[in-house]
Order: structure tokens, then C-alpha cells, then sequence
């Protein structure tokens, strides 16, 4: 018997296809830069215009002073005027301690009637304080007051009343006046007197005060505007040919203003750190003369000096003055120097 071979089965593998290629993955920079690559350009976008503006302003050291320096003093004149104002306010007492309501009470009424009476009108609607001075103690303020002690001493007896001094917690005078005439009708009050004139005088000095100061600033303030902004046009000029340049190779109005924007405000800070040291200096220089004035009228008064929450104020101001007036400089130029 024959064996027939069986044919050899060759097991050839096939070759696998060919992978297609993998799809190239599109990457962020077809939608343009992030947002942190965006914001670290515009950070250092900044910081090479605050470094460039210092550097500029660092070549003419004595130029820049004297520029801060007139703008200091046009920022202490009215803040001065506005500190010496406060000052006189204070001088002048509190407005409720100013306007104290006097009960002169009858001859014949107690220690203890005025301490009663003392305690009933603190408790009153509209009342802050109220204190009772008897007449002994009344005579030996009035003797030492007015000089004539031994004359006093002759008297037979005491001819002063016991007074209650109330101190209203508001000053209106509609209603001084009918808290007055309140008090007037307690038992034992003789007299109720109520003296406004000199507060009123006081007031009418202090608003008029507070107008000349606030004309002042305005006036100030333009004139500020007007020497920064022309401080700022001679940066400008200087730098002509520089800023045609660059608004020909496509440079933004942003870009080119923002460099005079930190000038701008970087006067205003310095003219802000002269003016607070301008205005310390003097209070502190004029407090000698008023400490001395106050002390031949037995007084303790002296000139509170430059609040640090007004410093900062002033500060802020001066910095904000200064950009203003760059930006109002840089736009009114810009458009005489875009390419032609």
C-alpha cells in the first residue's frame, strides 16, 4: 500500500496591514497662546515700562526733584489749610460742649435737689450729660475767676445759685431751643440760658473756611494738571522720532502711552512723599509758637500733626494726579504723531 503523502501545508502569515498613520493631534497654538502666557507678557510688559520710566527719570535727577517739588507744594497749601482748620475745630471744643444749656437753680434748693434734678434730665430724650455744680463750689470758681476773692468774703452769704450744665447730644438750634424751654419748666430751675452766638460765629468762620479751602484745591488741582501734563509733552517731544518708529512697525497707542502713564505717576508719588514731609515739617515747626501762645492762657492745647490715614490720602491723590494729567498729555499728543 502506497502512503500518499499529504502536501506540506506551509503556514505563511499574512503581513499585517499597515497602520495608518496617527492623526497629528492639533495642539494649543492653533487657538492662539494661554491665558498665563498672555498675563506674563503683560506683566513684563509693565515692568519693562515702570523700569524704563525710572530709568529716564534717574538721568535728570535735579529736573524731576525740583518738578516734585512744585507739585508738593501745590498739594500742601490746601491740605495745610484743611489740617489747620481741623485744628481750630477742636480748639473751639466739641460742638456739644460749646453748646451747653446753663439751669441756674433757685436759692433755696438742696445739694441733694440738684443731684435729683442731675439724674432726671441725663435721662431725658436728646440729653448727652448732665453735671451739677453747687453753690460753694460755684463761689470758689468764681473767686478765683474773676479776682475778687476778699470782696466775696465780705458778703454775708453765698449769692450764687446751684447750676446744672446739660450737654445736648446734637446741635440744632430748633431743637436747643425747645430742649431749653423743656428744662426751663422742672421744678426748682430759675433760669434756663442757652448761648449759641459765638458757636454760630465759630461755625460761619468754619464754613467759610471749609469754601475757600475747597476753591483753593480746584484751583490747585488744575494747576497741577497743567504741569504734569506739560512735564509730560516734553518727554513726549524729546522722544518723537522713537515713538514715529515704533507706530510704523505696528506699535499700539497702549504700548507707547504706557511708559509717560508710570512717568505720570511717579511724579505724582514723589510730589506726594515731599508734601507729606513739607506738611510734618511745618505743624511741627508752627506747633513751638502755639504751644507757647496756649500756655499764657493756661491751656494745654497743641496742633495734632498730619493724621496717617490723610497721608495716605494725600498720597494716593498725588499718585492718581499724575497719571490723570500723563493721560490727558499722551492723548492729546498721540494723534499729532501717528504715521503719515
Amino acid at each position: 500500500m502506497s502512503a500518499t503523502r499529504s502536501p506540506k501545508v506551509s503556514e505563511r502569515v499574512a503581513p499585517k496591514a499597515a497602520d495608518p498613520q496617527p492623526q497629528k493631534k492639533k495642539h494649543d497654538d492653533d487657538d492662539g497662546p494661554d491665558f498665563s502666557t498672555l498675563f506674563r507678557a503683560w506683566v513684563e510688559s509693565h515692568r519693562a515700562s515702570l523700569l524704563d520710566s525710572l530709568r529716564r527719570l534717574g538721568k535728570q535727577p535735579i529736573g524731576s526733584f525740583f518738578t516734585c517739588l512744585v507739585m508738593a507744594v501745590a498739594l500742601s497749601l490746601p491740605m495745610g489749610l484743611s489740617l489747620l482748620l481741623s485744628n481750630v475745630e477742636r480748639l473751639g471744643g466739641s460742638w456739644q460742649r460749646a453748646a451747653q444749656i446753663s439751669l441756674y437753680l433757685e436759692i433755696n434748693a438742696s445739694s441733694a435737689e440738684g443731684e435729683s434734678l442731675r439724674e432726671q434730665i441725663k435721662g431725658m430724650p436728646g440729653v448727652a450729660d448732665a453735671e451739677y455744680v453747687g453753690r460753694e463750689q460755684a463761689l470758689e470758681e468764681f473767686q478765683q475767676q474773676s479776682g475778687l476773692g476778699e470782696a466775696l468774703k465780705e458778703l454775708p452769704e453765698n449769692p450764687l445759685p446751684g447750676v446744672v450744665l446739660v450737654t445736648p447730644k446734637e446741635v440744632d438750634k430748633p431743637a436747643l431751643e425747645a430742649l431749653r424751654q423743656q428744662l426751663s419748666e422742672l421744678p426748682k430751675v430759675q433760669q434756663a440760658q442757652l448761648d449759641l452766638v459765638w458757636v454760630e460765629r465759630l461755625a460761619a468762620i468754619l464754613k467759610l473756611g471749609d469754601r475757600f479751602v475747597f476753591g483753593l484745591t480746584v484751583l490747585l488741582v488744575s494747576a497741577l494738571l497743567l504741569v504734569i501734563g506739560n512735564t509730560i509733552r516734553l518727554h513726549i517731544e524729546n522722544r518723537r522720532t522713537e515713538i514715529e518708529v515704533i507706530k510704523l512697525v505696528g506699535g499700539t497707542d497702549s504700548y507707547v502711552r504706557r511708559p509717560f502713564l508710570y512717568m505720570g505717576a511717579l511724579y505724582g508719588f514723589g510730589a506726594g512723599i515731599l508734601s507729606w514731609g513739607v506738611l510734618a515739617f511745618g505743624l511741627d515747626w508752627l506747633n513751638d509758637a502755639v504751644v507757647g501762645l496756649a500756655g499764657l492762657y493756661g491751656s494745654d492745647f497743641a496742633l495734632a500733626g498730619v493724621p496717617v490715614a490723610d497721608g495716605l490720602s494725600l498720597l494716593l491723590g498725588a499718585v492718581l494726579l499724575g497719571y490723570i494729567g500723563a493721560w490727558i498729555a499722551v492723548a492729546r499728543h498721540l494723534r499729532e504723531l501717528a504715521p503719515k
